[in-house]
């Protein structure tokens, strides 16, 4: 498939490495080669156009493609062919190369739309590997609305990280017109540029990656993980960044990274940071922040009490000052009220629809309390979790039971709806 998506780039590029090569009697002109960018003339693309047999803007897309997936490297105003040109016929891993260095580079392959702030762009471009992370996750497609949501959740995070507040006052700070920008039709230019590399197919309002691209996404996570694996990987990060970079650990590995997260500093700013990143949207790292919590043990305790009274936080400190007080893990639960296990139950739903796959969604049914799943859905809509929606909607999506997903839907329709 990476063959089939830079064929074009190829054979530009091997008609550059046949006709633009230095010393060859047609290459005198000086229109005739590369500008210094590295774009083409008008000479050159008119030239290779005739030659090949192709429209010149055709022409010009597969150049940039080819210098983008180092099929070609341009020296000045001299072209030449890359390595993994050279290796194309005989080394499958130099095609693989070249086409994620065009799968990174998607955004310069496809400019952002006209019409749309450069900050608001750089954004989207910013939270795409959170969007397209999730598509590899949910191994199938994905509604392009549910993708418009995690966007600009990510967008707001992206914000809040960025967002510095100078000691004493200040005068108000002007709107920014990227955050006035409409993600929508951002997300449909990404979308679409993706797809044009050979990420993802778009098509009936849903997101689907490719095998390439599901196999590409696979390779960054798996990078990441790898980085992750040593405390030089994580130990220089804020609380929130760790966490993300223990997701995908083994529990014991990922102690072995919070002791030494929390060897580098103060255990009063590290508690401080671990609530901060447990208060955030995400409730994979709310679950994870408590986990590193427990890493800490009896010097957080103050502080953990003291957040036994935000909602949010409420079931996670319960249980970890049950634990903490000597109660088996197992049994911790017992200290929730049912109103709160079931808060809890909603919440580590949204964790596994955020970062799960569909299967483990539907054993999360196991988990309840609740007798039956009508009980479920009615305490459920009454306890008033803010992804209550969101994770009703995914539940209906994953459970092979029609039945069951239907009443799961009515349930997610009549709390969005504000019905009985």
């Amino acid at each position: 498939m990476a063959r089939s998506v830079l064929a074009g780039a190829a054979r530009v590029a091997r008609w550059a490495d046949a006709a633009l090569s230095p010393g060859r009697d047609d290459d005198a002109s000086s229109d005739g080669t590369p500008g210094a960018t590295g774009t083409l003339s008008d000479a050159t693309a008119r030239r290779a156009a005739a030659d090949l047999g192709l429209p010149a803007a055709h022409v010009r897309a597969d150049w940039d493609t080819a210098r983008l997936a180092g099929l070609v490297e341009v020296h000045g105003n001299t072209a030449r062919p890359g390595w993994r040109l050279r290796a194309w016929d005989r080394d499958d891993s130099a095609v693989l190369r070249g086409w994620v260095a065009l799968f990174d580079a998607w955004s310069l392959a496809h400019p952002g739309p006209e019409g749309h702030e450069p900050a608001a762009v750089a954004e989207v471009v910013s939270a795409m590997p959170q969007v397209l992370s999730f598509l590899q996750l949910s191994a199938g497609p994905v509604p392009v609305p549910q993708l418009l949501d995690l966007l600009e959740q990510r967008v707001t995070e992206l914000r809040t990280e960025r967002c510095e507040i100078p000691y004493g006052p200040q005068p108000e700070p002007p709107e920014s017109p990227a955050e006035d920008t409409p993600p929508a039709p951002l997300l449909d230019w990404a979308l679409h540029a993706l797809a044009a590399v050979g990420a993802l197919t778009c098509a009936d309002g849903q997101a689907t990656l490719t095998p390439l691209g599901s196999w590409a996404v696979w390779v960054k996570l798996e990078q990441i993980c790898v980085a992750a694996q040593s405390p030089a990987g994580n130990i220089e990060q804020g609380a929130e960044d760790m966490l993300r970079g223990c997701a995908r650990l083994r529990p014991n590995a990922a102690r072995a990274e919070y002791r030494a997260w929390l060897a580098a500093r103060p255990v009063g700013s590290a508690v401080t940071e671990l609530l901060a990143a447990a208060r955030g949207d995400d409730a994979l790292l709310r679950g994870l922040a408590f986990e590193a919590l427990r890493v800490v043990g009896a010097p957080a305790e103050p502080d953990v009490r003291a957040v036994a009274d935000e909602t949010h936080l409420r079931p996670y400190a319960l249980l970890w000052l049950a634990e903490h007080d000597g109660y088996d893990p197992e049994d911790a639960h017992e200290v929730l009220t049912r109103v709160e296990a079931t808060w809890l139950w909603v919440d580590t739903a949204a964790a596994v629809a955020d970062h799960g796959e569909a299967p483990l969604l539907v054993r999360h049914l196991e988990s309840a309390v609740q007798p039956t799943v009508p009980a479920l859905l009615d305490e459920v809509r009454a306890v008033g979790h803010p992804r209550t929606v969101q994770v009703l909607v995914a539940l209906a999506a994953a459970h092979p039971d029609p039945a069951l997903a239907k009443a799961v839907r009515r349930a997610a329709f009549q709390v969005h709806t504000g019905g009985s």
